[in-house]
């Protein structure tokens, strides 16, 4: 059995999967990589799929499937796994070697002891085009590292950061265990990744390395923002997918919720802000109609959103109220160097 096994959705990639899979490579007979062609047309995504399963056949898997979406992929892949742990990476992105290396160590560690550990928690980097000094997503301040812990050791991770897809590794029969099951034909299914399965979580354990890059600025990209305003249908889809995941009862501990809301508030606060970018009334009945939908759903986790600060900012009143959020966003965005 494989110690992980790492899903690639690919799309028309032929441009940059292979410095993907390069980087995987580089954890050898211990990795199994299933490269998911989702149905790709244009180019020699399919070609090259098959070229890496000829040439490493024992790691790599080449899985050619009708076009589903990165929903679709990443389910292939989960049906796929062999591996006691499971990871997305997507074709334009890709791992370092040395972080890697060290990620299997501690797997491999893992797995020899006697406690189960349900998730690993790593950094990632924005690797946007044309900034010099990448953004690193780290949690020091929240997780105590180098060793498994629960959630009653985890602090509060502040308002600017959240635990991406990007950061996590899951124990695979964890996610199956769970339900997870991603919808087709729909972006930014990668928040359902580093939601769902979230709320089953239960031991986890911190490696303080930048693994992933996550590569951000290409024009044609879904999180680039004048393509996610086309594409605001489904962000709200993913938003209230997120909404009718929430399990209270399963989610005892302080900080195990608090996780949960944070991580829903941002997601609600995007939402929010690019339907005010949008500049339209059918838009901002859209946003009205979302937090409806959250109220309706858990009206005490609605309260608890919608009257902090995050909730107060993209519900200010009147226009002037909707062009302060969006000042308030962008310079965020700013700041902090996302999209």
């Amino acid at each position: 059995m494989k110690l992980l096994s790492i899903a690639v959705p690919c799309y028309n990639s032929e441009a940059y999967m292979r410095n993907c899979i390069e980087s995987l490579l580089a954890g050898g007979e211990e990795v199994e990589i299933i490269i998911v062609d989702d149905g790709s047309t244009k180019d020699k995504t399919a070609e090259i799929a098959d070229e890496y399963m000829e040439k490493y056949p024992t790691i790599v898997k080449a899985i050619h499937q009708e076009n589903g979406g990165h929903g679709a992929a990443v389910n292939t892949g989960l049906r796929n796994a062999t591996g006691l742990y499971y990871k997305v990476v997507d074709s334009d992105d890709w791992l370092n070697r040395e972080a890697f290396l060290k990620v299997l160590s501690v797997l491999d560690r893992v797995t020899r002891g006697s406690e189960t550990l349900d998730a690993l928690i790593c950094n990632y980097v924005y690797e946007k085009v044309g900034v010099k000094k990448k953004r690193v997503m780290r949690y020091p301040n929240a997780f105590p590292a180098d060793r498994i812990f629960g959630w009653d050791e985890v602090k509060p991770l502040g308002k600017s950061k959240y635990v991406l897809m990007h950061s996590l590794i899951y124990r695979t029969e964890l996610l199956r265990e769970c339900g997870l099951e991603l919808p087709e034909h729909t972006f930014y299914v990668d928040n359902l990744v580093a939601f769902q399965p979230m709320m089953y979580v239960k031991t986890m354990y911190y490696l303080d390395v930048n693994l992933y890059r996550y590569y951000i600025g290409r024009e044609d990209q879904s999180v680039n923002e004048a393509v996610m305003l086309k594409r605001m249908d489904q962000q709200i889809r993913v938003n209230k997918l997120m909404i009718d995941a929430i399990e209270s009862e399963k989610i005892n501990q302080k900080q195990h919720r608090g996780y949960i809301i944070h991580y829903l508030s941002i997601i609600m606060t995007v939402s929010s802000i690019l339907l005010l970018r949008a500049q339209t009334e059918e838009s901002f009945q859209e946003k009205q109609e979302l937090w409806k939908y959250l109220k309706t759903k858990d009206a005490v986790l609605y309260c608890k959103l919608r009257y902090g600060l995050l909730g107060r900012l993209v519900n200010l009143p009147g226009k002037g109220g909707r062009k302060v959020s969006v000042a308030g966003y962008k310079l965020a965005q700013r700041f902090y160097g996302f999209n």
